[in-house]
């Protein structure tokens, strides 16, 4: 796997209090990673945010700094809290109370890829699940809380837009949007990890932009935004899904023609939000 969990690009100069990021964008398969599933890399990759960190990749261009993983989410996932350990995929691992995305295989260290497909001919070992952790998901977020922390230590406040695909089929197959399909679900977890204005203006962002935007529904937000999400201290995290549809082939995971102007809207998006606080630098205290 890659030595790093991350790719961290800083901006020239730290002018935004953003913080951009991509936890499920990483597509480094290890050769020794691979030989332990019966799946195809293809099939293995359907997990993937797939060239999210590409749609936004200039955001260090606009002064914000920009975190995206290496590892793949088949292998660690970013986005689930380090003590979701599934039983029927680590050795020695006790059940303890309900947990549903453990139930389905979809833990910090995941049984299953899309449609429930096992990546695993067997188990493994505690001692594999906790060196994955130490090597790849604990400096991820040790990354990511530095980075929330630098900007409100000079802005006074944090913004985290946490980056997100979400497979044309989940929309399909959840009752309530009718066919009314949107581009773009922002996840604030029902109001708990973003004041309501901020949710409020990228929202107009993305419409601006040309989006069709929904919000919580069918995501409402996960371990990210549940953790850093502190609207109270001044720091919010809203989890961005985009269609997969709208920019990319899904079965052949191959940027679709749309691409580029899917990415141009986006980067409109990023323009506008990152300049939300440009300048409100906090004042330095007297010595």
């Amino acid at each position: 796997m890659p030595r790093s969990s991350f790719q961290l690009t800083r901006p020239d100069t730290l002018t935004s209090s953003v913080v951009c990021a991509s936890p499920h964008s990483g597509r480094e398969y290890a050769c020794s990673f691979m030989r332990r599933s019966a799946l195809s890399e293809l099939a293995m990759r359907s997990s993937e945010d797939a060239f999210v960190d590409v749609l936004i990749e200039d955001t260090p261009r606009f002064g914000a700094p920009l975190l995206t993983a290496s590892v793949p989410r088949a292998f660690v996932d970013l986005n689930r809290s380090d003590d979701e350990l599934d039983p029927a995929l680590i050795d020695g691992v006790k059940k303890v109370g309900h947990n549903p995305r453990v139930a389905s295989g979809l833990g910090v260290i995941p049984r299953v890829v899309a449609n429930s497909r096992a990546i695993y001919r067997g188990k493994l070992s505690q001692v594999e699940a906790r060196k994955r952790l130490h090597d790849y998901w604990h400096p991820y977020h040790d990354q990511l809380a530095s980075l929330l922390q630098d900007a409100r230590a000079k802005f006074g406040t944090a913004l985290l837009l946490d980056f997100h695909s979400m497979p044309h089929e989940a929309l399909e197959n959840f009752g309530g949007l009718k066919k009314n399909y949107p581009d773009v679900v922002l996840g604030d977890r029902f109001g708990a990890s973003a004041s309501g204005d901020i949710v409020d203006r990228v929202e107009a962002a993305f419409a601006d932009a040309g989006f069709k935007v929904a919000r919580n529904t069918p995501f409402a937000g996960a371990y990210v935004t549940q953790t850093y999400g502190r609207p109270a201290r001044n720091q919010h995290a809203i989890q961005i899904e985009i269609d997969r549809a709208i920019y990319m082939n899904e079965e052949t995971l191959t940027k679709s023609a749309s691409f580029a102007d899917v990415k141009r809207a986006v980067t409109e998006v990023l323009v506008e939000v990152c300049d939300f606080n440009r300048g409100a630098v906090m004042p330095v205290a007297a010595e």
